[in-house]
Formats: C-alpha cells, sequence, structure tokens
C-alpha cells in the first residue's frame, strides 16, 4: 500500500478525533464558566458573519476580477464602518429599552424607551431606546457585550445591500454616509420596533393584531431595511442611461466568476443558520432550534429549484447565477416565520421567492429602468416583502406561545398555543385576519421608514456632490472607477 495513501485515510479519523477532543474541551470549560449562558449565542454569531461574506462573494461573482475585488472589500466597510456606527449610536437606539421586555440578566437595567405618542396611550408604544450609548454604563455588563456582538451579522448585511446597490454610480463620500445612516439610524430604530421591544412587537398587546409583528431572522428587520434603503439611492443617484442590454433579446445576468458566486451562496446559507440562533434573548423562547435549521435549508432549496427551472425553461439551460440567488431568495422569505411554519409550507414559502425572482429582475431592470445589477430589489426586498406576509398564512400556532408577550396562558381560547395565521394545526384556532394586518402593518412601517430616511440623505448627498462638482472640487470617484485596485480601493 502507498503510504501516502495510507495518511490520507487517516485525515477523516483525525478530524473526528480532534473534534471529539474538543467537545471534550468544551463540556469540561462550560461545566465550570460563570458566562455559559452567553458561550452559545457568540459561537452562533461567529458563524453568523458568514452570511455577509458570502452575499459580498455572490455579487462579487457576476463582476470581472478587478470589480469583483472591489465589491467583496464592500463587505469589510459594511463590517468594520458599521460596528463602529452601531457602538456610537445604533445599539442604544435599537436595545435601550429591552429591559421592558426582557428578563435577561444583565439587560434588565436598559429601560429607557422614548415614544412621542403620551402614556395614556398605554404602554408598548417605544419608537427609539436610549441607554448604553457606547456599550457604557447599564450595557457594560458580559450579556450587553452578547448582544451587541449578536447584531453585528445582520447589521453588515443591512449595510451592504445599499453599497451594492450604488455601487459604480455613488461617490465615496456618499457611500461612507449610507454605512453610517444605516448603521447608526434606519437599522437600530428599525430593530428597536421589533426586536427591541418597540411597537411593532407590542401590536399584538395594545390592538389585538396576533402576537404583535413577527420577524424571527429579520426578512424585514434586515433585508426590507436595506432592500428600501438601495431603491432609495437608485432613485436619487438613477443612471443617466440605461444600463440594461440594448438588444431586443432580453438575457439572464451574467457570471463571471460562478464558483466564487457559488461558494459565497453555501457561505450564506451557514451564516444563515448561525444567526437564526444567535441571539440571546431568544434563550428560553418556545423555539424548536432543529425546526429552524430545517426550515433553513427547506427554503433555500425551493428557492434555487425554481430558479433553476425557470431558466431552463425559458433560455434551455440552469442559469447558476440566477440559481444560486434563488437560494437566497428562499433564505430572505423564509427568514420572518422560520420556527413557525411547518416543513411543506417552508418549501413552498421558499419556492415563490425564488419563482418570483427571475421575471420580477426583468421588471425592476427593464420595465422600471432601475439599473440593479445586484437584483438587490427583487432577492431582498421583494422576498422579505413575501416572508412577511407568509407569516400570517401560515404559521401554524405549534411554537412560539408567549411571542411578545401574547398568549402566555391560553390564547384563543386554547393553551399552548403559538403565533397563528390563516392556516392552523388542528385543535388550534386560525387567528386571522389579524396576525396578518400585524404584519403589513409592520411591513409598511418598515418600508416607509427605512425608504424616506434613506432618501433624503441621498438627496442632501447628491445636492452638496453636485455643489462641490460645480465649483471645482472633488469628492472621490465612483467606488467601479478604472485604475489601480490599491488607488481604487480608498473610494470605497
Amino acid at each position: 500500500m502507498d503510504h501516502r495513501q495510507s495518511r490520507y485515510n487517516l485525515w477523516p479519523l483525525m478530524t473526528m478525533a480532534g473534534l471529539a477532543v474538543a467537545g471534550l474541551a468544551f463540556r469540561w470549560a462550560s461545566a465550570s464558566s460563570p458566562d455559559l449562558p452567553n458561550l452559545w449565542p457568540i459561537l452562533a454569531a461567529c458563524v453568523a458573519l458568514l452570511m455577509p461574506i458570502g452575499l459580498a462573494l455572490l455579487a462579487s461573482g457576476g463582476l470581472p476580477d478587478q470589480r469583483a475585488a472591489l465589491t467583496a472589500l464592500m463587505g469589510v466597510f459594511a463590517l468594520g464602518m458599521g460596528s463602529i456606527g452601531y457602538l456610537l449610536t445604533g445599539f442604544a437606539f435599537e436595545f435601550g429599552g429591552v429591559g421592558l421586555v426582557s428578563s435577561l440578566p444583565g439587560v434588565n437595567k436598559l429601560i429607557w424607551e422614548w415614544s412621542f405618542l403620551d402614556k395614556d396611550w398605554g404602554l408598548g408604544w417605544g419608537m427609539l431606546g436610549l441607554r448604553g450609548f457606547a456599550l457604557s454604563a447599564e450595557a457594560a455588563q458580559p450579556q450587553g457585550y452578547a448582544l451587541f456582538f449578536s447584531q453585528l451579522a445582520p447589521l453588515a448585511v443591512a449595510v451592504l445591500l445599499p453599497l451594492l446597490a450604488l455601487r459604480g454610480r455613488a461617490r465615496a463620500a456618499v457611500l461612507i454616509v449610507t454605512i453610517a445612516i444605516v448603521s447608526m439610524v434606519i437599522y437600530p430604530v428599525v430593530g428597536n420596533w421589533v426586536w427591541g421591544g418597540g411597537w411593532l412587537a407590542n401590536l399584538g398587546v395594545n390592538m389585538g393584531l396576533g402576537h404583535g409583528f413577527v420577524d424571527f431572522a429579520g426578512s424585514g428587520t434586515i433585508h426590507l431595511v436595506g432592500a428600501s434603503a438601495a431603491l432609495a439611492g437608485l432613485l436619487v443617484f438613477r443612471a443617466s442611461r440605461h444600463s440594461g442590454s440594448s438588444s431586443s433579446i432580453i438575457r439572464m445576468p451574467p457570471v463571471h466568476l460562478p464558483l466564487l458566486a457559488i461558494l459565497g451562496s453555501f457561505l450564506a446559507l451557514v451564516g444563515w443558520i448561525g444567526l437564526a440562533l444567535s441571539n440571546p434573548l431568544l434563550v428560553g423562547a418556545d423555539v424548536a432550534w432543529s425546526i429552524v435549521a430545517v426550515n433553513l435549508v427547506l427554503a433555500a432549496a425551493g428557492g434555487s429549484l425554481m430558479s433553476f427551472l425557470y431558466s431552463w425553461f425559458t433560455t434551455g439551460t440552469g442559469n447558476v447565477f440566477m440559481t444560486i440567488r434563488g437560494l437566497i431568495c428562499g433564505l430572505v422569505a423564509i427568514s420572518a416565520a422560520c420556527p413557525f411554519v411547518p416543513a411543506w409550507a417552508a418549501l413552498l414559502i421558499g419556492a415563490v421567492a425564488g419563482l418570483l425572482l427571475p421575471p420580477m429582475a426583468y421588471v425592476f431592470i427593464h420595465l422600471f429602468k432601475l439599473a440593479d445589477t445586484s437584483l438587490i430589489l427583487p432577492m431582498h426586498g421583494l422576498s422579505a416583502v413575501w416572508g412577511i406576509i407568509a407569516v400570517g398564512i401560515f404559521a401554524d400556532g405549534q411554537y412560539g406561545v408567549g411571542w411578545n408577550g401574547v398568549g402566555l396562558g391560553t390564547y384563543l381560547g386554547v393553551s399552548t398555543q403559538g403565533v397563528t395565521g390563516y392556516l392552523a394545526s388542528p385543535g388550534l384556532q386560525a387567528d386571522f385576519p389579524q396576525q396578518l394586518y400585524a404584519q403589513i402593518i409592520g411591513l409598511l412601517a418598515i418600508a416607509l421608514f427605512s425608504f424616506l430616511v434613506a432618501w433624503l440623505t441621498f438627496k442632501v448627498m447628491s445636492m452638496i456632490v453636485a455643489a462641490w462638482e460645480g465649483a471645482g472640487l472633488e469628492l472621490g470617484n465612483p467606488a467601479e472607477a478604472e485604475g489601480p485596485l490599491a488607488a481604487t480601493a480608498i473610494n470605497c
């Protein structure tokens, strides 16, 4: 036998032995660790960082070499600069009042939630948290740091989406301001409404609309926020001429680096699972984590399959880029509902999102004349809209007891009934259309707020850029200007 062949055969055994030793070491360390409740969410949050990395690589796969490198670099800027903005104000705006709704030790002193409504309207109408700026004072606890870390991956995605949309048409100063406004204002405020105990989460308590707005892993809080900001940027910095093909034959988007794009999609899938498990506020929630993971994979499978079949039937061959983008569509769509729907519904939700991708990409690019070359609007925006609505239809009530403070004892006359839409499980009561109303209100509030704040910001920046250029000054070339990588990277 070849000795080299023998050594190669030992690698699986050595890998398994290493994992076993690591597992035993972790178990031994866990027994004496005073910070054990934060350990698993932190590990999951580390895995979740693959999500923005994967999305950046996927977008890079559709571009030539130099532009691909610059696009991947945007993922680094989204995470690095976005983290700084989130540290300064974002965390406080999002979770400054989370102690009012969470009993998690270490964050129970974050209890300042501001609202412009009079207290006579009742509790739970919070709009903005005001504690924990720069992780100081009440937030300077291990649990506060764990909560901050769990938000870095979703924050990076929300920041990355408008950056990808503005790639090549906005100046460097505009991209920097985009990172700041999303990380410091837009994402944190929406996150407060949904995850920080704000008014959308309390629509069930205050208005009797189901379990309030439900968005488990960020269909609205992450992807609709990013897509709405991207739409605002595309409208303000609209290209002077349509970037689509002038040919009468409409072709599928090209892929220049298919292996890079495929790798990015798989990294995003793994990161998505980590993101769903990373929020320390959900420790002890009525959620079956195995269902979350399986539903994410099934939705991704449904989305990629339908996009593949669409491209196959329309062009005679399966399009690589459209297929892996369909995978992302499925993940975006199921993110809101993944613990609350059965497996068949997760597959269907992902399949519908994947089926909508190719025709809606045509609509946005060729009919609406939006140069959305990264397909941010159909992938993340439209899929998020469908996923948010799907909660009000497919949630079966098996899980989510007490979600957003609703139904801690009985709900609709049934004990242990969780988040429910139209298609309730046998023995449970349908919560329709109340839950659907809550989802629609949340959808509209998130989209309008994100779009308006981003549009106003971009409009002001466009006037500043025009004034500076009129004075003969330069704010930096667009992010995809030709030239050496090192010189251009500064402008990203």
